[in-house]
């Protein structure tokens, strides 16, 4: 579980079947799974009207995805995608592949990394949110962040920020894992071994992140190996750990045709499960948050918070209703400011209207840049925002595209990093910059590697303008 692919493949040549299910193997190397995609495009028809969308937080094998980052670009252009980003826990191992892959589709490409942090241990984190949740559901004081727009040259230096990190929430999911395993065998299931359960199903050997997920996936094949498919699972499930699924997930889960049912029991346990084991971070796993975004400036990336708000209905079932940081937005966005976050991520598939019009009228107040995407990280989800194409949302499109030469330029020289000092049009407002930035990615021809220096040496000689 974690790296089948799901869609696709039905009724094609066999062949072009087998390249597919190339491009989507975990096991292979990152070069060979590029290899298998460039073959396949080769026999891709020409992309149709891109669906004017965008997505860059999708999250691939190197935290806990079906999908390789080669897989995940493909997904998007057969999504009518223009833009793809790879966004994983605690890990950058996606991004080279993730680049690679889009510029053999003919998309543009962001990445980043996604990690929390806390707020407890600054100096000024006195409001009504440093000892509250804020946006992670699991842990009062620490909050989601993402570094976005990571300079290629800089992807090293921020994987081994990132190592100590991912090392301590090995450690702690490991405890987890025998607070799991205790339960299960109490329960009569065969107990689990962290390395041949866990482990191995991560992508751990090659700098990815071992998350929450791959502990409940072992737990979900506990599950589905005793009780097997349809209402007995269900069934099973209520008796042996006593979580009762709500009527459209138990549905779901009492279908023996499910193809998703690994990824709705890890839901289920996600909402009913964690909590018995869970261990809370310590901080050198949720470093302070002015840690974090120091550390992101200093390479030339972007240090962005994570919205997400107060949750009725979760649209991927592993989030229960609950307050976040509505209200005490504004003292946040003050400190977030404070601590140097640049931008803000938000995904509009997860909040009301009147969530996503306060916030962007905070961003805009507090000049943070703003940036979007749909969380990837199972088969059931599409990688499309429909709510991009509508006219109000058309700004975090182009703030996609922005990060897209963001991303390719400060590669080339760091003063054309859209927040640098140095950047030949830093006497623009951030939304001035950004549309030119918007302008400049989507110029660039990402499947020509000299475009992104042409590009370059026309913003540095002052040849770019309105």
């Amino acid at each position: 579980m974690g790296t089948a692919e799901t869609r696709g493949g039905r009724g094609e040549n066999p062949s072009l079947a087998a390249l597919r299910a190339a491009v989507n193997e975990a096991a292979a190397t990152r070069e060979e799974r590029l290899r298998s995609l460039e073959r396949l495009a080769a026999s891709l028809a020409p992309a149709g009207d891109a669906s004017g969308e965008v997505n860059n937080h999708v999250h691939t094998i190197y935290s806990f995805s079906p999908y390789t980052p080669a897989m995940a670009a493909l997904r998007g252009r057969e999504a009518g995608l223009e833009v793809v980003g790879s966004v994983d826990h605690d890990s950058i191992s996606a991004a080279r592949e993730m680049t690679a892959a889009c510029a053999l589709l003919g998309l543009g490409s962001v990445t980043g990394c996604e990690l929390r942090v806390e707020l407890k241990a600054e100096a000024q984190a006195t409001g009504p949110f440093a000892e509250r949740k804020i946006n992670n559901p699991d842990s009062p004081g620490l909050v989601y962040m993402t570094i976005q727009g990571v300079p290629a040259d800089r992807i090293d230096q921020l994987d081994a920020f990132l190592e100590p990190i991912r090392g301590r929430r090995i450690e702690r999911t490991r405890q987890m894992a025998e607070s799991a395993s205790a339960l299960l065998v109490d329960a009569g299931f065969k107990a689990i071994d962290f390395e041949a359960d866990i482990l191995v199903r991560s992508m751990a050997r090659e700098g990815g992140g071992v998350t929450e997920r791959h502990l409940l996936a072992a737990v979900a094949d506990r599950l589905i190996s005793r009780f097997g498919r349809g209402r007995d699972l269900v069934e099973g499930i209520a008796r042996s750990l006593g979580i009762l699924a709500p009527a459209k997930q138990a549905a779901s889960l009492a279908d023996p045709g499910n193809p998703y049912l690994e990824y709705d029991i890890l839901g289920l346990l996600k909402a009913g499960f964690i909590d018995r084991i869970f261990v809370q971070p310590g901080p050198e796993e949720c470093i302070p948050a002015s840690r974090a975004v120091a550390f992101a400036l200093s390479i030339g990336a972007i240090p962005a918070y994570a919205y997400l708000g107060d949750v009725g209905e979760s649209p991927t079932g592993d989030k229960k209703a609950e307050k976040f940081e509505d209200e005490f937005l504004g003292p946040l966005f003050v400190e977030l400011r404070r601590l140097g976050y640049l931008a803000v991520t938000y995904m509009p598939p997860r909040n009301s209207r009147l969530q996503l019009e306060r916030v962007r009228a905070l961003c805009e107040e507090y000049g943070f840049m703003q940036i979007s995407g749909v969380d990837i990280n199972q088969p059931r989800q599409s990688f499309n925002c429909p709510e991009l194409r509508e006219s109000e949302f058309h700004h975090l499109v182009d703030s996609t595209w922005a990060l897209v030469a963001h991303e390719r330029l400060s590669s080339i020289d760091p003063a054309l990093g859209l927040f640098s000092a140095a950047n030949p049009l830093k006497g623009l407002d951030l939304g001035g910059r950004c549309a030119l930035y918007a302008r400049a990615g989507r110029g660039i021809d990402q499947r020509r590697p000299g475009s992104a220096a042409d590009m370059a040496g026309a913003v540095l000689e002052g040849r770019y303008t309105r």
